[in-house]
């Protein structure tokens, strides 16, 4: 109980100091102001963007209607909000908090990036980033302070966004250099009719109880995982005076161990030790609720440890992943992991994505991915739902959505 109480009090205390210190800070930067490297304003400039960029909260918050108010206390400029429940993912990060604005019914995916800190070898300056109204904001997408984009835009998985040339409305931009897309597809708009209304406010309320659970299971999770740490550590203390540092050593190589296999059980009993199916609904549905709560309980940054041995591959296994022979994993993140199928002799670049869902507004989409024997994910590369590579085939480094043979740019194209 005594452990439960500290790991909430050092919750608490953290979320304060997160949301009071860098408004503290504030006053020292003034935008659009040139301030030299290594000086005193660099440093406030580090602790601002360091102490808001904290994972934790995020992924407390993230895909619920609170992240909304965790953003705004950071210093987001959002309001008025249209609440949809999931406006931001578990992956928001900037360099100011305070320059950041989002207009009203803009929903964005995990991994958005708000640039607003220009830097030099010499000196920095810091701007406002701003998104318009009524864009979604697909993943990966890094958004710098003066995007020339509107209002009511798609902004596609890890699109450029352009800084000159005309303001973009009410088109959807793909690619690197960008070019622009229809805004929507009529499939995406099969459940519109959930996002007004009376059937709006009863799915954002289903919705929001069934987030203040999956909250719950986040922090229970993370306490008992430290808990369990905590007793490694205390026996470790015991034996410290026999011993030597031949305990601590031993507590440390088994406390990865015990986390892996922690929270590879922690995975399965979220998804009640059943494998996900593809699916299509709206994020005011269960199944949907499901795949944010398998998102934010199980932790995975933990997993770096392992990135380049054979151990990450035993641990894919046990989260649920069909993974072949002799696959070399140098830290690939999977998002849903029972849905992913790689070969034998893989390769998998450091910062490369599998992920078997996709959403758009208020339409939820995944289907299964096979990664073929023999194929290579370039580093920073994206590999999409629904998606087969044959086996021997290359996707470049920073490419998206893949398609026949050996695939570059973004999107994807054969080379």
């Amino acid at each position: 109980v005594l452990s439960l109480v500290v790991f909430c009090g050092v919750v608490i205390g953290g979320l304060l100091l997160v949301v009071t210190v860098p408004r503290v800070s504030k006053p020292f930067l003034k935008p659009d102001t040139v301030y030299p490297l290594y000086g005193f304003h660099d440093r406030v400039h580090r602790v601002i963007t360091w102490m808001t960029t904290i994972r934790f909260f995020v992924y407390l918050f993230g895909d619920s209607s609170y992240i909304v108010h965790y953003l705004q206390a950071l210093g987001y400029q959002l309001s008025p909000v249209e609440q949809t429940g999931s406006n931001f993912g578990i992956a928001v990060k900037q360099a100011n908090p305070f320059l950041c604005s989002v207009g009203t019914g803009t929903m964005a995916a995990d991994g958005l990036l708000l640039v607003n800190d220009e830097v030099s070898s010499t000196s920095f300056s810091v701007s406002r980033a701003s998104i318009g109204r009524d864009n979604f904001v697909g993943n990966d997408v890094v958004y710098p302070a003066g995007g020339r984009t509107g209002d009511n835009c798609l902004l596609g998985t890890k699109a450029m966004i352009p800084l000159d040339g005309k303001v973009h409305e009410g088109v959807g931009l793909l690619g690197s250099p960008p070019f622009e897309i229809p805004r929507s597809v009529e499939r995406d708009g099969r459940f519109d009719h959930l996002r007004t209304g009376e059937a709006l406010r009863r799915g954002l309320a289903a919705k929001n109880r069934y987030n203040i659970r999956t909250i719950g299971i986040f922090l229970f999770a993370r306490w008992l995982g430290v808990f369990l740490v905590a007793l490694l550590d205390l026996a470790a203390l015991e034996l410290y005076g026999a011993y030597a540092n031949v305990p601590m050593a031993a507590v440390l190589v088994l406390s990865l161990f015990i986390s892996a296999l922690y929270f590879a059980l922690v995975e399965r009993c979220v998804a009640g030790f059943r494998s996900l199916q593809p699916t299509i609904c709206s994020i005011y549905e269960p199944q949907f609720w499901l795949d944010e709560r398998l998102w934010k309980v199980p932790a995975t940054e933990y997993l770096h440890v392992f990135d380049g041995t054979p151990f990450k591959n035993l641990i894919w296994r046990l989260m649920g992943v069909r993974i072949g022979k002799r696959v070399f994993d140098d830290g690939v993140h999977i998002s849903e992991r029972t849905l992913t199928a790689i070969g034998d002799d893989c390769v998998l670049n450091i910062g490369s994505k599998i992920q078997c869902h996709s959403q758009e507004d208020g339409t939820f989409k995944s289907d299964r991915t096979a990664i073929g024997a023999g194929c290579t994910i370039g580093v920073g590369a994206f590999v999409h739902y629904g998606v087969t590579m044959g086996d021997g085939s290359v996707l470049a480094a920073d490419s998206f959505r893949p398609a026949r043979a050996r695939w570059g740019d973004k999107p994807a194209r054969e080379m």
